[in-house]
Order: structure tokens, then sequence, then C-alpha cells
């Protein structure tokens, strides 16, 4: 893209680009004009995405190969990212996994990976882009992590873990840039329309994937702190959520 054009247009990188919230996203700021780096193990799926991304309005879709599990790749592929579209003015840690962890079951090659992704993964998205977002003299972090890292949810304790994990990161980081031009946002979604969650047993005040990530971009563009997604009823919910007896959150036993 020539220097006068990316001066002009906003650019963004966002890694589990291949479907889910990470795609819609892609859609969703394609239809608001930007360039877009998208990140992710099935490039295929990316690149089946491109033709309907620049008919939505985006200027230029660069395709990047990564897995953020594999903690090295992560620079070298933010790197090629921001060569690409010239500099990141909005950067998405979303990639994610939402692997069902029962407590003392035998699942910890589903625990490691979860952390590895969510959480390692996440992190390390974040350090590679910071780097280059000071050398350009400014840009936005986003690190999506959910209503469950508010509260520990039975048959999901990793997930849960790594969310609260990412969301301690993202305030450290929000204190350590504090003052600087770095935007530091954290979106927490509710029950969101994905393969993520289509298996879950109870999935409350579930939205369409469509809808969620209108809600969400919104609040990239406004440069928000943290917020839930939708702000209601999430908003009014997690403080109780919070305060509930563990009785009142354990799954029902058959006798």
């Amino acid at each position: 893209m020539p220097a006068e054009e990316t001066a002009k247009t906003r650019t963004i990188l966002i890694t589990g680009a291949s479907s889910g919230i990470g795609a819609a996203l892609a859609h969703e700021f394609a239809s608001r004009g930007y360039a877009l780096a998208l990140a992710a193990r099935r490039t295929e799926k990316i690149e089946a995405l491109i033709p309907g991304l620049r008919a939505a309005g985006a200027p230029q879709v660069e395709c990047v190969s990564l897995d953020v599990a594999d903690t090295d790749a992560i620079a070298p592929a933010v790197q090629l990212a921001a060569q690409k579209l010239g500099r990141l003015d909005i950067v998405i840690a979303n990639a994610g996994v939402g692997l069902a962890t029962p407590v003392g079951r035998g699942r910890m090659a589903e625990i490691s990976q979860t952390i590895r992704v969510n959480l390692l993964g996440a992190i390390a998205t974040i350090e590679a882009a910071l780097p280059i977002m000071r050398s350009q003299g400014g840009g936005q972090i986003v690190g999506i992590t959910s209503v469950a890292a508010a509260r520990g949810m039975a048959g999901f304790s990793a997930y849960s873990a790594s969310k609260a994990g990412l969301h301690r990161y993202l305030q450290s980081l929000r204190i350590e840039t504090y003052g600087s031009n770095i935007v530091v946002t954290e979106i927490a979604p509710g029950y969101i329309d994905t393969d993520l969650n289509r298996g879950n047993p109870s999935r409350p005040f579930v939205i369409p994937l469509e809808k969620g990530a209108a809600i969400i971009a919104g609040m990239i563009e406004r440069r928000v702190g943290l917020r839930w997604a939708p702000v209601l009823p999430w908003t009014l919910l997690v403080p109780i959520l919070k305060l509930m007896p563990a009785a009142l959150l354990a799954p029902r036993r058959r006798k």
C-alpha cells in the first residue's frame, strides 16, 4: 500500500481470524474501511474470506500464517503484518480455544493447550505489538477476555483461568502505558453464538455472531477501557455472578 494511502487508512491485525468472532470482526472492520491483516492457523479459510472482505470495503487484506500456541512464531508474524500494512493502528489478540476441562479428570493436555493459546499466545501477541506501536508513535491494544474471567465456571476451569489471567495482564499493561499514546482496550464478551460455545449446555443471553461483532467493533472504535459485551445485561449481572455462592453455580447431579 502506498505511504499516502496508508496514512489515511486505519490498519488492524486480528489473530484467530479464520472463524468465529475473529472472522466476524474482520467483516465488520472491512465494512468500516479498515486495511486488514488476518492471522490464523487455517490460512485457507482466511483466503476464502478475502473476496467478501474486499467487496465489503477493505482496501487491503493480508493473510498471515500463525499458530499462537507457538509463541516463538508470534513476533515474526506480527512484524510481517506491520510490514504488509505499513503500520499497526490496532492489534486484537483474539485467538482462543474453549476446551472443556473438568477438574481432576485427566485433562492436562487440554488445560495446557488452553493456557498456551488463550493466555500465553495473547500475551506474546501483545508483547510483539508494543515495540512496533512505540516506534510508530502509538496504537491500540485489544484483548478479548470473557465474562468467565469474573468467575470460575464448572467444566471450564482452564478457560476461566486463562481469561482471568489475561484480564490481569491487561490491567498491568494499562497502568504501565498510562499517559502514553498506546490505548489498552479489554472486551469481555458474554455468550456470542460461535462454534466455541455451541456445545455448552447453557448459554444465557446468547446473541447472534454478527450483532456481537458490531457491538465489539463499536467499542474498539470508541477506544474504551473495559467493557462487557453486550453492555446489558452483563454489566449488571457480572457483579452478582462474583458474589453468587458456589452452591448456586454447581452442576446438578443426577440421583
